[in-house]
């Protein structure tokens, strides 16, 4: 009440919530905004096409979100899905999990039932706020039209801070639609007479007006602050000391290296100019090309036993490096993460840091470099290990060469592939097997040219990384490995791909079952229950196109389609269909 005596409710204007959300993303610098459409968003949709923000429509809410954080990782920006409400926006739980691991920052929103309707039964409401506070490092739910800009300037900012990650806003739909509309919502049809109508009346009228009181008032949309974690001089001197007294060091380069704010290049400049040998992990495969004399690939476990000085840029001591226990008791170890508690995971247990630096483990590389400025890694230790891996690389072409029981041998495919791959391709990993072995054999060309899943290991990524990837670099090849099970999760975005002229090459590898299980499963257990798949084109299915003109053969396609059932084949109709106006007037909110 006393907000609404200082700020003027505008009955006749005609904009709505949805303008300012769309011109605070476009304050921001927001290309692409990925959506799979639904009734209580549609004024964000419609408004942020108006100021020249992309719409990118998807077949699954979870693609949405997984293009959101391919542009994440490859533009160095928030990435933004919207989603309607409630199964549309569980259905991103896993996709939004997945970028809470890996680190992606992301800006997710989802529609909500009315601010007066929520817990009352509407439709497709549900407590969303629960569900994403765990998996957010933010979370609002919008309650006046007012509070839409300074909301989402705020989650943006948390999103890229310290460690990044996942925000979530909701918006109630009468926060994006315009005041005449909401207002007819909220008219009283058969209003309780006396005392009571007058105050059910009084409360939702001032309800209406407290809503978009304010509504229109000019704000600042510009960006606000990013607070960045950095090493203290102090920290980097003491580690420019011990870097400048090991004999064998070895750099484990994370995804968390490829963050803002030090340019990839700037990165991959300063570790040539240590000239430590690498082992790249996760986003920052890539960073050092193809070929670097410096670059290791194979024999991990055997370079960290020798090492006498290890450096984790961004690395986390998780299963990936067997819980800390590959390391060896006799390194000194400098660990670097944003994430105090990735910064120690398992230091408990199975290692101990020498020096732990909370900080950003880019810009920390590039002044590592910088106070060793004209010192170089002793030369032999890096051309040992290059030795080793070039016996290893020769030991997986031969094994390329071997002739497999059915079909074509995964690791040749895989060689001739990396040998016709362009050199500006992105490479995206959708799978386990085939996935696992194309790790050791495709060398991505360059920094921020592979994208995996990352620690959470998530099947279903492949459509959705590889459309962000594409619309961040459209002159690029964009190559998705996938399983033969993975393929499954986002086949249907092959009609998104071409629907948003983003053409993208994927490679199946189709042994015809999940044998990253199987390999596990049945020697351990003795049975492939579950794992077995089939080889198929198009899924084994029977299919039939049915337009207009095969009107007068209906009956007999259907007749058809049952007979194949009966033979043990499944059908898809595929019916053409035109409009009517059957159901016009109906809501999908």
């Amino acid at each position: 009440l006393l907000y609404q005596l200082f700020h003027t409710t505008e009955t006749q204007s005609p904009r709505y919530g949805g303008e300012s959300v769309a011109e605070v993303l476009r304050a921001h610098g927001v290309k692409y905004v990925f959506t799979l459409v639904g009734g209580h968003i549609s004024p964000i949709l419609v408004a942020c096409e108006k100021v020249g923000i992309r719409i990118v429509d998807t077949r699954h809410e979870a693609t949405a979100v997984f293009a959101a954080d391919a542009v994440a990782r490859l533009s160095g920006t928030v990435g933004v899905a919207a989603v309607t409400a409630g199964p549309g926006l569980t259905n991103t739980v896993t996709a939004v999990k997945n970028a809470q691991m890996a680190e992606s920052p992301l800006l997710l929103m989802a529609g909500a039932a009315g601010t007066l309707l929520q817990g009352r039964g509407a439709l497709q409401d549900i407590d969303q706020m629960s569900l994403f506070k765990p998996l957010c490092k933010f979370c609002a739910s919008i309650r006046t039209v007012r509070e839409i800009v300074p909301t989402i300037r705020k989650a943006l900012a948390i999103a890229q801070s310290g460690t990044p990650g996942p925000v979530f806003i909701e918006f109630p739909i009468d926060t994006l639609y315009p005041f005449h509309l909401v207002s007819k919502e909220f008219a009283e049809k058969n209003p309780p007479k006396g005392l009571m109508g007058k105050l059910v009346s009084w409360y939702l009228n001032n309800h209406l007006s407290n809503l978009f009181a304010g509504a229109w008032e000019v704000r600042d949309m510009s960006p606000l602050p990013v607070d960045i974690p950095q090493a203290t001089d102090n920290q980097v001197q003491r580690c420019i000391e011990m870097v400048s007294r090991a004999k064998k060091p070895v750099i484990l380069l994370g995804s968390q290296a490829t963050l803002p704010p030090t340019p990839v290049n700037d990165i991959r400049k300063a570790l040539e100019d240590l000239g430590i040998p690498c082992f790249l992990g996760g986003m920052s495969r890539g960073m050092l090309g193809k070929d670097s004399p410096i670059h290791i690939r194979q024999n991990r476990r055997d370079a960290l036993k020798e090492a006498d000085v290890v450096l984790l840029a961004g690395t986390v001591c998780d299963f990936r490096l067997s819980y800390g226990r590959v390391l060896s008791r006799r390194s000194k170890i400098i660990a670097v993460n944003r994430d105090k508690t990735q910064l120690l995971k398992n230091a408990d247990m199975f290692w101990k840091p020498t020096i732990a630096v909370q900080g950003d483990a880019g810009s920390f590389l590039v002044r590592l470099s910088k106070g060793l400025k004209g010192h170089r890694c002793p030369e032999e230790w890096p051309q040992c290990l290059k030795a080793r891996d070039a016996t290893k690389e020769n030991e997986n072409r031969a094994k390329a060469d071997e002739k497999t029981e059915l079909h074509l041998n995964p690791l040749k495919v895989l060689h001739r592939v990396d040998e016709l791959m362009a050199e500006d391709s992105i490479i995206v990993a959708d799978g386990g097997d085939f996935v696992g072995s194309a790790a050791y054999i495709l060398r991505p060309r360059g920094p921020l040219r592979w994208l995996d899943p990352g620690a959470f290991g998530t099947l279903g990524v492949g459509g959705g990384f590889a459309l962000g990837a594409k619309l961040c670099r459209p002159e690029s090849e964009v190559w998705i490995v996938y399983g033969d099970g993975s393929l499954g999760f986002s086949v249907a975005e092959f009609d998104t791909f071409t629907r948003h002229k983003t053409p993208v090459i994927a490679v199946v590898g189709n042994d015809a079952c999940w044998s990253q299980i199987s390999r596990e499963q049945v020697p351990i257990l003795g049975s492939n229950v579950a794992c077995g798949l089939a080889f198929t084109d198009g899924y084994g299915g029977k299919g039939y196109l049915i337009g207009r003109e095969d009107e007068d053969r209906l009956s007999d396609v259907i007749r058809q389609a049952q007979r194949d059932t009966h033979e043990g084949k499944a059908v898809l109709l595929n019916v053409l269909i035109g409009k009517t106006n059957f159901r016009e007037g109906s809501i999908s909110v």
